[in-house]
């Protein structure tokens, strides 16, 4: 009997922890990142040089718009929006769109997606997609935070919304700069296979 009584403690006890919800990412001031909520992102490693992000031109062409690194400024605001719309918080490695504020001059949504970028030949996070509907149509448009380095958080493109899929997984960082049609735009965002847990911290907008 005493046999049976530790089994069933121990399965509940596993049971309870594969069930539990997966860590709560926090924003610069140590504060839940909250759904739907206006954040900046900023590079977690101090640097003066490393902007927010925001809508590159690349190789002198502003469409498609891509998501880029500014030089030296905040960027645009941006919301995480979570695969569960019930969820209030952002958890760690866990599907979310992202999107910025606002509109841009390519009259397209403004939900990032990883898409190939026949110029650049690779492929680069661009705006475009679309928010919720989670699936095969829609497996481009999620990304995942992961933990980093410096106390701060990485991008991954690994998306779990359709378990039929085959799909690519890996980090997004910067890619190498190129023309770009205006100051203060830096290198776009890209895919990369490589394991550098390329940190950023979440700056909350009061």
């Amino acid at each position: 009997m005493k046999i049976i009584i530790i089994f069933s403690v121990l399965a509940f006890i596993i049971l309870a922890a594969s069930s539990a919800p997966a860590p709560v990412v926090l924003d610069f001031y140590g504060q839940s990142l909250r759904a739907r909520a206006k954040y900046y992102i900023k590079s977690a490693d101090d640097d003066d040089l490393a902007g927010g992000f925001g809508l590159v031109g690349v190789l002198n062409k502003s469409c498609p718009a891509v998501v880029g690194q500014m030089t030296d400024n905040m960027g645009l605001w941006l919301t995480f929006h979570p695969v569960d719309p019930k969820e209030r918080v952002i958890r760690l490695s866990t599907d979310v769109n992202i999107k910025f504020s606002g509109s841009n001059s390519c009259h397209e949504s403004n939900v990032w997606q990883l898409k190939y970028h026949k110029a650049l030949e690779q492929y680069v996070v661009m705006v475009g997609g679309v928010e919720g509907n989670p699936g095969p149509k829609t497996v481009n448009n999620w990304f995942k935070i992961e933990q980093g380095i410096y106390g701060g958080y990485r991008l991954v493109f690994c998306p779990s919304v359709c378990s039929d899929c085959k799909v690519i997984c890996g980090g997004i960082t910067t890619g190498p700069d190129v023309e770009n049609l205006a100051q203060h735009q830096g290198p776009p965002l890209i895919f990369s296979n490589s394991t550098d847990p390329w940190p950023f911290s979440f700056y909350f907008k009061y």
